[in-house]
């Protein structure tokens, strides 16, 4: 069942779901009509497993197609660069300073956008949750699946 809630989202994690809905709907879909129809002219579609892939993942790119468009409907894009202030937000990239002096940079995005490797926390995450609302200077404590952390916000930029 789909929730109304909007979700947040920057500009470019709206425009990579509203491509993959278009390669899905353009290109997947195409690529499984001519499947079972091939599979159609292999005869008895009972005992057809050609067949059966293929619909089954008809249906997966279906609920996915059906998915992305469900959360783009409920999509609110937020532009980090028109952002000001002086907490932390979602869009904000943040710096932050652990207790072993070692320096993380980390961008507040959606749950789709989310890559940590590459700086990018997810809004809901531990970390995410934590930062919200904070300031330049405060400490946060974080319970995440590696342990309790505790980071200190160095600066907070929107860019």
């Amino acid at each position: 069942m789909a929730s109304a809630e909007k979700v947040p989202m920057l500009p470019e994690g709206h425009r990579q779901l509203t491509e993959e809905v278009r390669h899905l709907k353009t290109v997947e879909r195409l690529e499984i009509i001519e499947a079972i129809e091939a599979a159609r002219a292999h005869g008895d579609l009972s005992e057809n497993a050609e067949y059966h892939a293929a619909k089954e993942r008809q249906g997966h790119v279906e609920a996915t197609i059906a998915d992305i468009e469900d959360r783009l409907s409920r999509a609110m894009v937020i532009d980090p660069t028109t952002l000001s202030g002086d907490k932390v937000v979602f869009g904000a990239t943040v710096d932050l300073v652990d207790e072993d002096k070692k320096k993380f940079r980390y961008q507040l995005v959606g749950q789709t956008e989310a890559d940590a490797k590459n700086g990018r926390i997810s809004y809901n995450s531990p970390l995410g949750r934590a930062l919200i609302g904070r300031q330049i200077g405060e400490e946060v404590e974080v319970t995440a699946p590696a342990g309790d952390r505790s980071y200190k916000i160095k600066a907070i930029a929107f860019v």
